[in-house]
């Protein structure tokens, strides 16, 4: 098994790719509109996958956020609030912000299970700040450390209750960016002291099963290279302050904000203590040089992958879709019109 999650091109596998796929043994794929028209189609698609691997656990990704970032949309599938809805009804009634935050993730969960998902790339515990880049913005749980814990714990536990394992994001803290790590490469020139407001989330949660890098260099703690790429943000922050140790990817190594071609990313990103290198483009060119520059995944990093999919084996929540969508609203239905 290679240390890589992996995107597809279209919406079936080519036979390139299962030829591809089935040499190289990549840990997971992660899945984007591109490749989702109906429900039949993404399930063939999801059975497709799981035989290539040989592993009924095999981690299917997916970033199904809800408000703009939302890979399965109607009419087939439900629409989900952006998290900007649960912050502002937390300051209305804060235990039915986070009972209404249980209730839509583990709506999704259960969504994402008919499909054969069983990994998304939610909750984002980045603190929104004032004034910085649009990028995070109404896709933040709120401005404040402790809200965005509650918030997101009751997140990754529907989830979890729904079968689908969590994914925290951006480690370190993405909220301060002033620019879009997808375009370029932000820099956060916060202190350390500034920056444990950013960390807070991130340690109150520091036993959720996965999280997901920032492409976002932080001179307080190395002035050279992203949290991506750094070893010293991965050992000393990630794995040390924060005290995370579930299974660490890295953001898209597509994203502009990482320069060098697509082998040096990967190498970086793995040489620096991430656990898997995220590439989600499907372009087989890039995958091919990545597949190159990576050996077999870790003792370690395996470990952690079995730890974080068995969370979630054998779960089936015992609500219906409709159900937990029914609930969620009845509580959103608190916030004025």
């Amino acid at each position: 098994m290679t240390p890589l999650f992996l995107g597809l091109a279209s919406a079936a596998l080519t036979d390139a790719e299962r030829s591809f796929f089935k040499s190289l043994d990549p840990a997971g794929y992660i899945l984007f509109k591109r490749n989702v028209t109906d429900a039949a189609q993404l399930r063939a698609l999801t059975d497709a996958l799981r035989d290539l691997s040989s592993r009924a656990d095999v981690p299917i990704l997916i970033d199904q956020e809800g408000g703009r970032v939302a890979r399965m949309q109607p009419p087939v599938w439900p629409a989900f609030p952006r998290a900007e809805l649960f912050d502002r009804l937390y300051d209305i009634a804060p235990v039915t912000a986070i009972e209404a935050a249980r209730h839509n993730a583990q709506a999704i969960a259960v969504m994402l299970g008919e499909a054969g998902i069983n990994v998304d790339c939610l909750p984002l515990l980045d603190v929104r700040q004032p004034g910085a880049h649009d990028i995070i913005g109404d896709r933040a749980l709120g401005t404040e450390p402790l809200r965005v814990a509650a918030m997101g714990r009751a997140v990754i536990e529907g989830l979890r209750a729904g079968g689908a394992v969590g994914v925290v994001k951006h480690v370190p803290g993405h909220g301060r960016a002033m620019a879009d790590s997808h375009v370029e490469l932000p820099v956060v020139d916060a202190d350390a002291t500034a920056l444990e407001m950013d960390l807070a989330p991130f340690i109150a949660l520091n036993s959720a099963p996965m999280a997901m890098t920032a492409h976002v260099v932080y001179p307080a703690w190395d002035a050279d290279q992203c949290a991506s790429l750094s070893a010293k943000v991965i050992g000393e922050i990630i794995r040390g302050r924060i005290g995370f140790d579930g299974l660490l990817m890295s953001d898209d190594l597509g994203m502009h904000a990482l320069s060098g071609d697509f082998g040096e990313r990967a190498a970086g990103v793995l040489a620096a203590g991430c656990d898997i290198a995220l590439h989600c483009s499907g372009d087989m060119a890039e995958m091919e040089a990545i597949a190159g520059s990576v050996g077999q995944i870790g003792t370690a990093a395996k470990a952690r992958l079995d730890r974080a999919m068995a969370t979630v084996a054998g779960a089936r929540s015992n609500t219906s879709l409709d159900d937990l969508i029914a609930k969620r609203d009845a509580l959103l239905a608190v916030l004025p019109a």
